[in-house]
């Protein structure tokens, strides 16, 4: 059975050493329930950080420890405590984390930082190599591990490897502060799936691949060498009956009645976080004491308990951000209390499950307002533990969860005014708008539990590697490459239907720099010079410029997409039927516009039709700004005779009976030829393609979905099999 191997920072297990000896402790999550679910299908394992540091084992204990954990399905990564300091909470806390968070005057860079980060990943690829073969699925997960899929890609070209961030990947103008920022995203991309909880950090990491490496995507799909990737949103789900079914519990309802006795009648806020300063529990109780102060007649009648649980408690900022929100707890009770009533009620602890959802069960309000959140799960799991009481959950806009829980009440978390709005509103809200608001939300999350979360992703991954396949398997191999070259030499009359951009050339910033350079016209020279060859330039260029580069070659040239011919002695004849072109008028401003509104664009008039260049603008603005002119573009030709067509850094006008494919027909008509060779690579070539007959090789240059029978990597690789077609044996006779 194949392997399903989980990579995280820690383990689903924590090793404690004391006078007793070394002791297990289960710490299984979300995480590792739903990975059962994925058990009929693969063996799972998982490879971790035990939470023992080496300095605290010897090499007695630390086997002790790897063998009692491999009984469980666990490999071990142990790092030393300094490791910890630098890795941990150096880069991944004291850089990714608040970096990531958008809180940049948290952010610390620190070269030392880095070395550690590198080292640790590097650590956990030389486990994952000892665990996995090359047929296994390793799953790798959040900010700790963002190295990991490249450095185990270096070793294992074809082992099927996803990744999941569990917090936000930020916007390009934050990610590029990043002094390491390439790295981190080359280490990324060496994954087949990558996951986000949200769409916005989907595309926030689509932006700075586009900025930083040049790659574009179409529908969350990229193209990196001989690789394509797929990049979409996860949102992570619950365990949902767990939290619906809780309050039937009787350890759950022992609690309830304890919360009860303690806080009467009352209504009841929740603010339930870690201690951190991307979760905004200070802004929170700001809020509420201002709530307080302007609605008097709620004093005695709501409580808020606040639970923040301990985390980082050695970090300088965290005990800082302690103090000072137990300095506000103290001052906001001694303001409102009253004899019998305290306003806040103040729990720095971790709860167990028993306590957490028995708070759940009661409150009548949960507070939920990070400043920044990847997805946040403490508000799906109120949602579900009210599926059979009323409740309101306020939710702050920069939490992932927010685009799943549209009905909740969605604050800026920023905004006090609007947060003692939203309490207030929460407050008074009848039992069955809570209800109703609340239904659909159990509903969605109910249908995406966690379960589903891992089978998405699962199915994701084969489809991305299917897909792969079929590209791979399309990839002109050397058996193919012989039997093309065979072909070749014994064939008596041969056509060679070559698109120049892209499949003879390299593409460059500005169209007129792409002339031909000696070794092209070489190797075009040698190839028409033979007398069974028949050799083709079709290409979407204008005829004069491509008259200017490839005039003196004994050949037949197609210019503008088959607009235009030229038979080897005779002059261009036009092949277009409707030569009008008064639609150009209409058009041309248009385009002319968005090239002004685009630093770095140009527009390039042919005698049939019109092209929209950005190759040298910035990418990301070059492709929101070939959206708008596209759209633009399909409601103004819808009458008049043209269509808009995307390339490479193009947005192209013309006439519709403008293309490769009926200038291949045109070639082909009254000719019989017995070795055909056709080889494009953007989508001005399909219709060249389709054109062909069955027995013909078609090559598309560059790795991608193709009409095309093989692809090939570059254009260097293209002209390779040009040369070997020049020496093969009898070529010339």
């Amino acid at each position: 059975m194949q392997k399903l191997i989980t990579v995280s920072n820690r383990l689903p297990f924590s090793i404690y050493k004391g006078k007793n000896g070394i002791t297990f402790k289960s710490s299984a999550g979300g995480l590792a329930t739903a990975l059962t679910s994925a058990s009929d299908n693969y063996q799972t394992q998982w490879i971790g950080w035990p939470g023992i540091s080496t300095e605290r084992t010897n090499q007695v204990e630390r086997q002790y420890i790897t063998e009692e954990l491999n009984s469980n399905n666990c490999h071990p990564v142990f790092i030393s405590k300094k490791q910890i300091k630098l890795f941990y909470e150096g880069f991944s806390n004291s850089t990714i984390w608040p970096l990531f968070h958008y809180f940049t005057g948290n952010t610390i860079y620190e070269e030392r930082f880095w070395s550690s980060y590198k080292r640790v990943n590097q650590t956990y690829c030389q486990k994952v190599l000892e665990c996995a073969g090359e047929n296994d699925f390793v799953w790798i997960h959040d900010y700790q591990l963002m190295l990991l899929p490249h450095l185990i890609r270096k070793k294992m070209p074809n082992m099927k490897i996803g990744f999941f961030l569990h917090i936000p990947f930020p916007s390009f103008e934050i990610f590029r502060l990043l002094p390491w920022r390439q790295e981190i995203l080359d280490g990324i991309l060496g994954a087949d799936l990558i996951g986000f909880h949200a769409y916005d950090y989907a595309r926030h990491f689509l932006s700075s691949i586009c900025r930083l490496k040049g790659v574009e995507h179409n529908l969350g799909i990229i193209n990196i060498g001989k690789r394509i990737i797929k990049v979409d949103a996860f949102p992570i789900g619950i365990d949902y009956d767990k939290y619906a079914q809780s309050g039937t519990q009787d350890n759950v309802k022992e609690e309830i009645e304890k919360i009860r006795k303690t806080v009467g009648d009352r209504k009841i806020i929740i603010s339930i976080d870690r201690l951190d300063y991307t979760k905004g529990i200070i802004r929170r109780l700001e809020a509420f004491d201002l709530f307080i102060s302007q609605n008097p007649e709620y004093r005695n009648k709501v409580t808020l308990i606040l639970v923040a649980v301990p985390s980082r408690s050695d970090v300088k900022d965290y005990q800082s951000m302690r103090t000072s929100l137990e300095q506000l707890v103290s001052r906001v009770n001694g303001a409102h209390a009253v004899f019998g009533w305290i306003p806040v009620w103040y729990l720095y602890r971790s709860l167990p499950f028993e306590q957490i959802t028995a708070l759940y069960n009661v409150a009548d309000v949960a507070l939920v307002t990070p400043m920044r959140d990847g997805m946040n799960l403490i508000a799906k799991e109120y949602v579900a533990a009210k599926e059979n009481s009323p409740g309101v959950l306020i939710l702050s806009e920069m939490a992932g969860a927010a685009s799943e829980l549209g009905e909740a009440l969605i604050v800026n978390p920023t905004n006090k005014t609007e947060l003692v709005k939203a309490v207030k509103t929460a407050l008074d809200m009848p039992p069955d708008e809570q209800s109703a608001a609340l239904k659909p939300m159990q509903n969605r999350i109910k249908r995406y539990n966690i379960t589903r979360w891992v089978s998405d992703f699962v199915n994701a991954m084969n489809n991305i590697k299917e897909l792969q396949s079929e590209l791979i398997m399309k990839k002109l191999s050397e058996k193919t490459h012989s039997k093309l070259i065979k072909d070749y030499t014994t064939a008596s009359r041969r056509l060679l239907l070559l698109d120049y951009d892209g499949t003879l050339v390299g593409f460059k910033n500005k169209p007129e720099m792409a002339g031909p350079d000696p070794e092209i016209i070489e190797l075009l020279r040698k190839l028409s010079e033979i007398d069974k060859n028949h050799l083709v330039i079709i290409s979407g260029r204008d005829k004069n410029t491509l008259l200017k580069w490839l005039g003196g070659l004994d050949i037949i040239i197609v210019a503008e997409h088959g607009a235009w011919i030229k038979l080897k002695k005779d002059d261009f004849k036009c092949m277009v039927e409707h030569q009008h072109t008064e639609w150009k008028d209409t058009l041309r401003p248009i385009l002319e516009l968005y090239a002004d509104r685009t630093p770095g664009a140009l527009v390039e008039e042919k005698d049939f039709s019109l092209v929209w260049h950005c190759r040298r603008s910035e990418p990301e603005l070059a492709q929101i700004r070939a959206q708008e002119l596209r759209s633009t573009l399909h409601d103004m030709t819808s009458n008049l005779g043209v269509g808009v067509f995307e390339g490479s850094k193009i947005i192209e006008v013309k006439p519709h009976e403008v293309n490769k494919g009926r200038a291949v027909e045109a070639v082909l008509e009254n000719n019989t030829f017995d070795f055909i060779l056709a080889a494009g690579d953007d989508y001005t070539d399909e219709e060249m393609f389709k054109a062909l007959p069955d027995g013909a090789y078609s090559v598309k240059v560059g790795f991608g979905p193709s009409k095309a029978k093989y692809h090939i990597d570059s254009v260097n690789d293209f002209r390779t099999l040009l040369q070997n077609l020049t020496r093969s044996r009898h070529a010339e006779t």
